[in-house]
């Protein structure tokens, strides 16, 4: 590459929301670096390369009756990639996110070096280590991982608890997040679903070897898995259909290519209904125009792409959902409680405090916008910044983001960055986090 040319990846798939500035320069070729090297079912740990989907790496697992200790929703998402950005699943109020899990890395950084990293005390760079997470692979690439997994069984027995209010919901979640309980029952999974103010559900997991008198559903060809949450009190799902709940209808965006109308359903291939086709259709879409084209032409008017996942403290989480449903107006939203994993750790980037039971909350959807304003300014997605910020906490950066810069390196572990960007990019080979993330460079 030439000397002084910003380095990126050259990769197939991508599960980012911010559009970028093209480059004109070849990204590195990582397509090698997909496969899982070995499933260790002693140690429960399993040593994978960096670009394996969470796919291959469950259906590597699973035989072994093993999983990740958090898989997050969506089949093509990476194993560096959830690390260096980020992810979230229904365990994460036992054990963290994905970064958490791991036990070593081999992290290729910006100055060319290989480096081996890990969290034990005499790890020359486990600054590195700590400070990759929430870094988006402008610290460096992760090639190799070490991570943990944990036994699981055949299914997962689900109840859909319904709460008329948030916070009733709110306070369900800080009691299962302490006691892993609810209602005198075990809970390894918890997730839930907004509908509206009045109607939200809690979804418990527990993973159970018998599936007793429930035959298991299916979801991934005619019913479509959120819909059935308002109707079923308790259901039966396969370990790896719970897995893989939300990825078959991309939780429920898959109703903006039509693919929930049930003639569209019968035709459209179960093989073609899973996330990253629909990404696909997401970047056709971009790359010609043909939504905005056609809302033009037949008058629509504008609409804003708002597609965050915004994390809060579970006390504050009524008060944001009650100022989302007046100022936004999407439904239906996830909600997915966390608490970290190692209270000692501390994640400069992305910084949690131990003691407390955050809930992260997804919304992916377009907002109609007044005539005469511009989607690119961001309105929506600026006052939810604002809101969250408010609230004390923050939001993840996969998606737009429109922080000024001293308020943004407030928020996302500034002084700490700049540190271990002198030490693994000191040529600033890799791109720096704002212009990334905010510029979209």
């Amino acid at each position: 590459m030439p000397a002084g040319a910003p380095i990126r990846l050259a990769k197939k798939t991508s599960n980012l929301f911010r559009q970028r500035v093209p480059s004109m320069t070849p990204g590195l070729d990582v397509s090698d670096f997909d496969g899982v090297l070995e499933v260790d079912p002693l140690a429960r740990t399993a040593e994978v390369l960096g670009m394996t989907t969470y796919e291959h790496l469950v259906d590597a697992a699973l035989p072994y009756d093993l999983m990740p200790l958090c898989v997050p929703q969506l089949k093509t998402i990476t194993l560096g990639g959830a690390v260096t950005g980020l992810g979230i699943e229904s365990s994460s109020f036992r054990w963290g996110i994905p970064h958490e899990s791991v036990i070593e890395m081999d992290v290729l950084t910006g100055d060319g070096r290989v480096i081996t990293v890990s969290g034990r005390p005499d790890d020359p760079h486990r600054d590195l280590f700590y400070g990759f997470p929430n870094s988006y692979g402008t610290l460096g690439y992760a090639l190799r991982l070490k991570i943990q997994l944990e036994p699981v069984k055949p299914y997962v027995h689900l109840r859909h608890v319904p709460f008329s209010t948030a916070r009733d919901m709110s306070d369900a979640i800080a009691q299962i997040t302490e006691t892993h309980e609810w209602d005198g029952k075990p809970v390894d999974f918890l997730d839930g679903t907004v509908f509206s103010a009045t109607q939200q559900y809690l979804t418990l997991g527990r993973m159970v070897s018998d599936r007793g008198a429930l035959t298991p559903s299916d979801y991934t060809s005619m019913d479509i898995y959120y819909r059935s949450i308002p109707r079923k009190r308790e259901d039966l799902l396969t370990i790896h259909d719970y897995i893989w709940r939300w990825d078959t209808d991309w939780f429920w965006c898959s109703r903006a290519f039509g693919v929930q109308k049930p003639l569209v359903r019968r035709l459209w291939p179960d093989s073609r209904k899973r996330s990253d086709f629909y990404w696909k259709l997401i970047a056709w879409d971009r790359r010609t125009g043909f939504s905005s084209r056609s809302a033009r032409l037949r008058r629509k008017p504008a609409r804003e792409e708002v597609v965050q996942d915004i994390e809060v403290p579970v006390d504050r989480l009524p008060e944001f959902l009650d100022f989302f449903h007046r100022e936004v107006g999407i439904e239906p939203v996830w909600v997915c409680p966390l608490r970290q994993r190692d209270p000692s750790a501390r994640w400069p980037l992305y910084e949690f405090d131990p003691a407390v039971t955050y809930v992260n909350v997804g919304f992916w959807s377009t907002v109609p916008l007044p005539e005469g304003v511009d989607p690119e300014e961001g309105r929506i997605n600026r006052l939810i910044e604002a809101k969250v910020t408010e609230l004390d906490w923050r939001k993840s950066l996969y998606s737009s983001a429109y922080y000024g810069p001293e308020e943004f390196w407030a928020i996302y572990g500034g002084e700490e960055y700049r540190r271990l960007k002198s030490v693994y990019d000191p040529d600033s080979r890799l791109l720096d986090l704002y212009d990334k993330v905010v510029r979209r460079r």
